[in-house]
């Protein structure tokens, strides 16, 4: 049955330049305050959303169509929801789809998580595109009450991801083993039960579906703390090291990360990153990292291997990037964004070190780049 029609908005979504949009709330009542950002994918709003790399961020979505497919435990990256709230253009329709066990809102409301539907998102992503990533206040409040000139005060006040760690926030609090294999029909996830090598992943904000690719590429996945040392990684004797996706300012995290990468490249281990454990790796290696106006988030991006020149269409979320100005000698270019020409990947010569800032897991996207889970094995083999 359609809703019921509202006389007056239940949600708003304040800029910090004063700017408001007004909505349908659901999900959980409340507020909240983060960086703006938008995600062009059109699918994988669950993955998204419970993705560890968007800590801090509201996420508008581009494609209308949110929630028609529901959410089922399966899809989760992480254990509950990490992004901050969500923007759409139409409300969530009831469920259609096989797999499905919930009702998107009923979900985020359990999970506490705020979400504005009836968003003119077209010129919010254009907003975003022109000005940078907005700071905002999500407010849901069924009767319609908002403090307008609190809610942008608040948008001003938060203090924006720059220096800021959140790796800490969405690591694991004690180490764990993985076994569990990519999805595949009819049986669902399958279990490693022969793994040909021990590998160590550091877990900046790890996504599921990533140490599930490390395992079906034969690997016994250990998970460690962010905060891990070099001596607790080595103590585990890995064949390889895997550094994973997550949230935040990289320069922040690697005031601890850093040395322990440092420790492990010492140790002349293969090393493979993704995404923060891209930008960890080229920090550790002497380049440096940048803020990006609006980043990079959706599962359409072309990139290009600077060494095949092969281009694969790929599934991003960052919003600071490798600076290729400032990579050293040792490091060779190997993937480049054919949007803006920012660094997607590095590799050091001679040894089996590398990274990509995309991600290869595909999940949401495409899955043009998984070979680099097999080339990491590879490198292991090697």
């Amino acid at each position: 049955m359609a809703d019921a029609p509202q006389s007056h908005p239940t949600a708003c979504l304040a800029l910090a330049d004063g700017t408001l949009f007004y909505g349908k709330g659901f999900g959980a009542v409340g507020e909240t305050t983060a960086e703006l950002c938008f995600n062009t994918a059109m699918t994988g709003y669950q993955e998204i959303m419970t993705d560890p790399s968007y800590a801090g961020q509201v996420v508008t979505f581009t494609f209308p169509h949110i929630g028609n497919v529901g959410v089922n435990p399966e899809d989760d990256e992480a254990a509950d929801p990490v992004a901050a709230g969500m923007v759409v253009k139409w409300n969530p329709t009831q469920p259609s789809n096989w797999r499905a066990s919930e009702h998107l809102a009923d979900w985020l409301a359990r999970r506490g998580r705020i979400a504005i539907g009836g968003i003119d998102t077209r010129r919010l992503t254009r907003a975003i595109r022109q000005q940078g990533a907005p700071h905002v206040a999500l407010a849901h409040d069924p009767d319609g009450n908002f403090d307008v000139a609190a809610l942008v005060a608040r948008a001003r006040g938060f203090g924006g991801l720059e220096g800021l760690d959140l790796a800490k926030d969405v690591t694991c609090a004690q180490s764990y083993r993985w076994d569990e294999m990519r999805w595949a029909w009819p049986e669902g996830y399958a279990r490693q039960t022969a793994p040909k090598y021990k590998v160590v992943a550091i877990d900046f904000g790890a996504k599921r579906n990533i140490l599930r690719c490390l395992a079906s590429a034969g690997c016994e996945v250990t998970v460690l703390p962010a905060t891990a040392t070099a001596d607790e990684v080595l103590a585990h004797k890995p064949d390889g090291v895997f550094l994973s996706n997550g949230p935040g300012d990289p320069a922040a995290t690697g005031v601890y990360a850093v040395p322990m990468i440092q420790g492990i490249l010492a140790a002349n281990l293969p090393v493979f990153g993704i995404c923060l454990g891209h930008q960890m790796l080229a920090l550790a290696l002497g380049a440096q990292t940048v803020k990006m106006n609006h980043g990079h988030h959706g599962a359409n991006h072309p990139v290009k291997d600077l060494e095949t020149g092969k281009v694969e269409i790929t599934s991003m979320n960052h919003g600071f990037a490798v600076d290729s100005q400032t990579l050293p000698a040792e490091l060779v270019e190997t993937h480049v964004s054919l949007f803006d020409g920012s660094n997607c990947g590095i590799r050091v010569k001679d040894r089996p070190v590398f990274s990509v800032q995309h991600h290869p897991e595909a999940s949401p996207g495409p899955q043009d780049s998984f070979y680099l889970f097999e080339r990491f094995a590879a490198s292991m083999t090697a």
